[in-house]
C-alpha cells in the first residue's frame, strides 16, 4: 500500500478517488478524510486508520477516527479511540471536547461532564480556571466557587468562568443563581451553545418550561439533528404534558441514533405515562441491552409495580451490583430494583436490606433537615388561629377551579385523582410545582431574617396581594390544562404544609387529604426512589416524623377551619368504593357519575409511581402488605408515636 493510500473508492462524484493512487502527504490525506466525514463516515474511518498504520498515534488522525466512528454509528469504538488519545496526551483539549460530545450522545452525561471539564482544564492557561475545573471534577464545589469568583473579579466578562460558576450553582441546587449566570454568559456570547443548552436545563429545573422550550427551539434551529438538543426538547415537552410530540421526538432521535440507552429509557418513561406499558417495557429492555449497568432503567421496570423480574434478570442485577466501577446513582437504583424483585419473591428480609442500602446512599446525598419541617409545622400552627382567618374572610382569588389533593406520597392520592379525573367536570393534570414556586419566593424575600419569612410573613400581606397570588397560581398552571373542563387537579402531596396559604389565596378551592395507614404509607414511601424531592422518605425516623407533623397540622386546620378539608381514608375507599366516591364528589360539589367507579378505563396520562395500578380495578392487596416488613419497622413506630395508635380516628 502506498503511503496514506485511500484503499477504497468513494462513489460520490465530488469525492471519488482512485483506489491505488497515493495521496502524497499527511496533510492531503487528513484533508481527504475530513472531506469524507460527512458523506461517508465509514470510509473516513478507514482513511484515518490507514494514516495511523503509517504514523501511529498521529493526533489529528486519532481525533478524526473517533469522530468518523461516532458519525458511522459506532459510539463505543469512538469512545475507545478518543480515550486512547486523551490518555496519550491529556492536554489535547480538542480530543476531550469531542469525547464529551460522544459520551453525551451515547447517554453517559456524567462521563461527558467530566470530559468537558477536562477540556476546559486543558484548554485554558489561567491558573484560577484550571484550579476551578479540577475542583469541579473532584466535587469540591466551595473551592471551585472561590476560584471562579476570584477570576471574575479580574475579568468579569470571562464567559467560561461564568459558565463554570453557573455549574457550581446548579450542583448546589441554586437554580435561580445558575439561570442568571447563564443568561449573562449568553448575553456576552450568544453563540455559546453549551451555555444555552445548560440554560434550558436550568429553566426546566426552575419550573419555567415554556422559556426552556424557547431555548431548546433555538438550539434545534441551529442543528435539528443534534441528539442532545432533541432529547432536551423531548424532555421539556414531556414536562409540559405534550406526550404525543415528545414520543415523536424520541422516535425520530432513536431512528437516527439507536445506541442511546438513556434516550431509550426516557422514551420508555413517556410511553408508560400514556399507558403504553408493553412498549415502555420494550424500550427499557433496549436500554439495558446497551447499558446493563444503568440502574435507573432497572428501577424503572420495578417502578411499574406490576412488572415481575425473572431469575436471569435478578442474576444480572446482582452481577452489576458486584462491579467495583459502578457509580453511586446506578448502585442505589439497582438496590431498589433488586429489593422489589426479592419482595415479589417473598424474601422480605433480603428485600428490606436492599431497600435500606439504596435509601442510605440517597439520604447521604441530601440536605434534608427534619427539624426544619417540624419548625414550619409549629410556626404554621401558631399563626393560623380562627381570628387570623376570620380577619381575612372574603380575601384572595374567588375562583374554585383547583382541587388540591394533599397528604404523603404513596397514600392513595393517585387513586383519588384518577376517580375525580374520570368525572366530566374535572381535568387531571399532574403533581404541579407552582404553589411551591410561590412559597419559595415568599419564604425568602429581600431582607428576610435567616430563620425564614414563611409562613409568618403571610400576616403582612394585603388583600390585593393575596388575590394577586391566587391569580398568579391560576396563570402559572394554565399551561397544564388541555381541556375546557371547569375544575382541575393539583396532586402535589407536599401541599399539605401549605393548606393555610391555599385558604388565603384561593378560599374556594377544594382541599382533599388522602390518608393511608401510617405504617403502610410510610413503608411504601421508604421503598420508593423518587426522581427528585421527598427527601424525608429515605430514613424511617425521618418519614415517621414527617407523617406525624402532617397529621398534627391537618388536625389543627380541621379545628380552625371546620369542614374545609375533606379526608379520604384509603382503607375505607377500598372497602366501600361507591360510598366513598359519592361522599368525595358531594364535597367537591359535583353530581355522581357512574363512570367514576370505573376509573381504570380512563386513558389519561399518569406520571406517578401508581400509574399502572390505577389502570386496573381497585384491589386490597396493599392494605396489610406492611405487615410483611413489621420486624424492621421499630424506628418508624417510635417516630410516629401516638399518631400510630390514633389512626384512623385522628383528624
Amino acid at each position: 500500500m502506498a503511503p496514506y493510500g485511500c484503499g477504497v473508492a468513494v462513489e460520490e462524484d465530488c469525492l471519488a478517488v482512485e483506489t491505488s493512487e497515493p495521496v502524497g502527504s499527511l496533510a492531503v490525506a487528513l484533508a481527504h478524510a475530513q472531506r469524507l466525514l460527512e458523506a461517508a463516515p465509514a470510509l473516513a474511518a478507514r482513511q484515518a486508520e490507514e494514516i495511523l498504520a503509517v504514523v501511529p498515534g498521529q493526533p489529528e488522525a486519532m481525533r478524526l477516527l473517533g469522530q468518523a466512528q461516532w458519525a458511522a454509528g459506532q459510539p463505543e469504538a469512538a469512545v475507545a479511540t478518543l480515550r486512547a488519545r486523551t490518555k496519550t496526551d491529556p492536554r489535547d483539549a480538542a480530543a476531550w471536547r469531542l469525547l464529551a460530545d460522544v459520551l453525551l450522545a451515547a447517554g453517559d452525561a456524567e462521563a461527558s461532564d467530566a470530559a468537558h471539564l477536562s477540556a476546559i482544564e486543558t484548554g485554558i492557561n489561567d491558573p484560577l480556571l484550571a484550579k476551578a475545573a479540577l475542583a469541579l471534577r473532584a466535587e469540591k464545589l466551595a473551592v471551585a466557587e472561590a476560584a471562579l469568583r476570584e477570576r471574575l473579579k479580574v475579568q468579569p466578562t470571562d464567559v467560561a468562568a461564568i459558565r463554570m460558576l453557573a455549574e457550581v450553582a446548579a450542583r448546589l441546587g441554586r437554580y435561580e443563581d445558575a439561570g442568571n449566570l447563564l443568561a449573562r454568559s449568553l448575553e456576552l456570547s450568544p453563540s455559546f451553545h453549551e451555555a444555552r443548552h445548560a440554560y434550558a436545563q436550568v429553566l426546566q429545573r426552575q419550573e419555567r418550561p415554556l422559556e426552556a422550550l424557547a431555548e431548546a427551539d433555538r438550539l434545534m434551529a441551529l442543528d435539528a439533528r443534534n441528539p442532545n438538543y432533541g432529547m432536551l426538547r423531548a424532555s421539556i415537552l414531556t414536562r409540559l404534558g405534550d406526550h404525543t410530540s415528545a414520543i415523536t421526538h424520541y422516535e425520530d432521535l432513536l431512528a437516527r441514533y439507536p445506541r442511546q440507552p438513556k434516550a431509550w429509557m426516557s422514551y420508555g418513561h413517556t410511553l408508560k405515562t400514556v399507558g403504553r406499558r408493553d412498549d415502555g417495557v420494550a424500550a427499557y429492555r433496549r436500554a439495558l441491552e446497551q447499558a446493563p449497568h444503568l440502574g435507573e432503567v432497572w428501577w424503572s421496570l420495578a417502578n411499574l409495580k406490576t412488572y415481575r423480574f425473572v431469575a436471569d434478570e435478578v442474576e444480572t442485577m446482582r452481577a452489576q451490583l458486584a462491579r467495583e466501577d459502578l457509580t453511586e446513582e446506578d448502585r442505589l437504583h439497582l438496590d431498589y430494583a433488586l429489593a422489589k424483585a426479592l419482595e415479589d419473591a417473598g424474601e422480605y428480609g433480603g428485600a428490606f436490606a436492599e431497600y435500606a442500602k439504596g435509601a442510605a446512599i440517597r439520604r447521604a446525598q441530601l440536605r434534608y433537615d427534619p427539624d426544619e419541617t417540624a419548625d414550619k409545622v409549629a410556626r404554621s400552627r401558631a399563626l393560623y388561629d380562627p381570628a387570623f382567618f376570620e380577619a381575612r374572610r372574603g380575601m384572595g382569588c374567588p375562583a374554585r377551579d383547583p382541587i388540591f389533593i394533599v397528604g404523603l406520597p404513596r397514600s392513595g392520592s393517585t387513586l383519588v385523582e384518577q376517580i375525580l379525573a374520570t368525572h366530566s367536570a374535572v381535568e387531571g393534570t399532574m403533581e404541579l410545582p407552582d404553589l411551591l414556586a410561590i412559597v419559595r419566593r415568599l419564604d425568602k424575600p429581600k431582607g428576610a431574617p435567616p430563620e425564614g419569612f414563611y409562613p409568618d410573613g403571610l400576616a403582612e400581606l394585603s388583600a390585593g396581594e393575596l388575590q394577586a397570588l391566587g391569580e398568579e397560581y391560576l396563570e402559572r398552571t394554565r399551561i397544564h390544562r388541555r381541556t375546557d373542563r371547569p375544575l382541575f387537579i393539583d396532586k402535589l402531596p407536599n401541599n399539605w404544609l401549605h393548606a393555610g396559604l391555599i385558604q388565603l389565596i384561593l378560599p374556594n378551592a377544594t382541599i382533599i387529604d388522602a390518608r393511608r395507614h401510617p405504617l403502610g404509607c410510610c413503608l411504601s414511601g421508604f421503598k420508593q426512589h423518587f426522581a427528585r424531592g421527598q427527601g424525608f422518605t429515605y430514613d424511617l425516623t425521618d418519614i415517621g416524623r414527617y407523617y406525624r407533623g402532617y397529621v398534627e397540622l391537618m388536625a389543627h386546620i380541621d379545628a380552625v377551619l371546620p369542614g374545609r378539608v375533606h379526608r379520604v381514608i384509603y382503607e375505607r375507599m377500598v372497602a366501600d368504593t361507591e360510598g366513598e366516591v359519592r361522599r368525595l364528589l358531594d364535597h367537591v360539589g359535583l353530581p355522581f357519575e357512574p363512570a367514576c367507579l370505573e376509573f381504570w378505563t380512563n386513558d389519561r396520562a399518569v406520571r406517578t409511581a401508581s400509574s399502572e395500578q390505577v389502570r386496573q380495578p381497585i384491589f386490597d392487596d396493599a392494605v396489610e402488605h406492611w405487615r410483611n416488613f413489621e420486624p424492621w419497622l421499630g424506628p418508624l413506630k417510635d417516630a410516629l408515636g401516638p399518631v400510630l395508635e390514633a389512626y384512623p380516628d385522628a383528624p
